[in-house]
């Protein structure tokens, strides 16, 4: 597994020099949607709390880092952490509102939706930081300000996202830390009976996961250029977080990444042949379909049952 998984990223690292600038930007997209699915695989797929309001935590870090380079001068590789650490800070105080008083299933989605409904109408009406107009960045071209000319960096800075993330939930998963989420996930009632603090380790995953994907809201930034409050805070935006790890396998290490390598393309072919009749959001379609056939084949994901197929033919 080990072999493979080098040979794997030597292949990765090679493909910028073979593959077309389009067949780049697609990947780009694959492993930022992996990166931000591994963030959220943390709460939602390893302690099982369900938030489709993930939206919320990358528009901070998106318009924190943007604000600071735009008007303080701060650069975003510095700005990003600041970023990260407002939208652990607002994780902490969603969960701690839903943890703290109990709230489950989808008592904590609504939670979660209405934080990131209550970000959305804020910016919205905030003058600083663009209104309803939204907020624009000036491109320079400056790898200090985090804008590159050349696609092929927005590429390995999108792969050393993915993999950081990866590894960060490969520490968890094989820590206590880990453990106790998944405890958590499987019943919590019993977890609390055998002694573990479900409040502090919900927390802390909660923190983990939004800070991430506050990290990742700089590169939301500096490579649109622009930013949307109904874009960027918008449940849709969530539902394109959090739906790459469930098809992919949520509380598992490599089934964000295998959704991601799955819907990302689907949404871009989707989005080519059904846009092109005037169906605005047919990617939202096939999406739907594909749920669809996840829930009725595939509940647990494509990842763990790939998993069994390799080990069944290996005993074979």
């Amino acid at each position: 597994m080990t072999w493979l998984g080098i040979a794997a990223l030597g292949v990765l690292l090679a493909l910028p020099a073979v593959v077309s600038s389009y067949v780049l930007t697609i990947l780009i997209f694959i492993f930022f949607y992996a990166f931000l699915g591994q963030a959220w695989n943390v709460v939602g797929g390893y302690a099982g709390q369900l938030s489709v309001g993930h939206a919320a935590f990358l528009g901070v870090g998106a318009y924190a880092s943007a604000v600071l380079a735009q008007e303080v001068g701060l650069s975003p590789w510095l700005g990003m952490f600041v970023g990260g650490a407002l939208a652990g800070a607002l994780g902490a105080v969603i969960g701690y509102l839903g943890f703290r008083f109990g709230l489950r299933g989808f008592y904590f989605v609504l939670l979660t939706v209405a934080f990131a409904e209550v970000c959305r109408i804020v910016v919205n009406n905030v003058e600083a930081v663009g209104g309803a107009v939204g907020f624009y960045i000036t491109f320079t071209g400056d790898p200090r300000q985090f804008q590159f000319r050349d696609n092929r960096a927005w590429y390995y800075v999108t792969l050393v996202l993915m993999l950081a993330a990866t590894g960060i939930v490969a520490l968890i998963e094989r820590r206590r830390f880990g453990v106790y989420l998944a405890a958590i996930r499987e019943d919590e009632s019993a977890a609390e009976a055998l002694g573990v603090d479900t409040l502090r380790y919900k927390m802390l995953a909660m923190i983990v996961s939004s800070f991430l994907t506050g990290v990742g809201g700089t590169f939301y930034a500096c490579y649109l250029l622009s930013l949307q409050p109904n874009a960027v805070f918008g449940i849709p935006l969530s539902v394109e977080i959090i739906i790459r790890p469930i098809v992919g396998g949520s509380g598992t290490l490599l089934g964000p990444i295998l959704g991601s390598f799955i819907l990302t393309p689907l949404a871009e072919v989707s989005r080519y042949y059904l846009g092109q009749g005037g169906w605005h959001g047919a990617h939202l379609i096939a999406y739907g379909v594909l749920l669809v056939a996840v829930v009725l084949f595939l509940p647990e994901g494509a990842y763990p049952r790939l998993v069994r197929l390799v080990r069944a033919r290996k005993r074979a």
